[in-house]
């Protein structure tokens, strides 16, 4: 890892600033969770299916912006639960398409915001420049951590109680 050549109290503002977003992230998956019964990447897969469903697993996870195998799996488990559907695409028949049913639909009205429509939403709300640099930065702190090679799952998905 790099030499540590920062100051002390820069370190820990960033430090501090981590916490909380976490901690921000962590409260709200478990509140989306609690109101739906669903975890927080089930909750967001529906959101974006409500909005428009999925002409593939592909453009899915492009939509959700994870891989494939990660929005696969969040899928099967939405469609154990009858709140998503899949079925033969009008355009193309050779894929799958994803819709979201109509107890999908009755749950999404009355569900929270969560993780990822919130922190989408801050994202979007900052100035090119400072996103773009953000990015960059955060890139280079999951390299540093020796994290540059796991999975981009969605958020909590891996770790939420009840997903299995």
């Amino acid at each position: 890892m790099g030499t540590n050549t920062n100051p002390p109290e820069v370190v820990g503002s960033a430090l501090v600033a981590i916490r909380r977003l976490v901690r921000t992230l962590r409260k709200t998956a478990v509140s989306t969770e609690r109101e739906t019964g669903l975890s927080t990447a089930q909750t967001f897969v529906l959101q974006l299916l409500l909005v428009a469903p999925a002409e593939s697993m592909n453009e899915l996870a492009e939509r959700t912006s994870t891989d494939q195998s990660s929005v696969s799996v969040v899928v099967s488990r939405l469609e154990a639960k009858g709140l998503v559907a899949r079925q033969p695409s009008a355009t193309d028949a050779r894929r799958t398409q994803v819709v979201i049913t109509s107890n999908g639909i009755a749950l999404m009205h009355s569900k929270p915001s969560t993780v990822q429509e919130r922190l989408t939403h801050a994202l979007a709300c900052l100035p090119p420049n400072s996103l773009q640099l953000l990015a960059t930065e955060l890139n280079s702190l999951v390299a540093l951590l020796g994290a540059g090679e796991e999975p981009a799952t969605l958020i909590f998905e891996d770790d939420a109680p009840g997903t299995n």
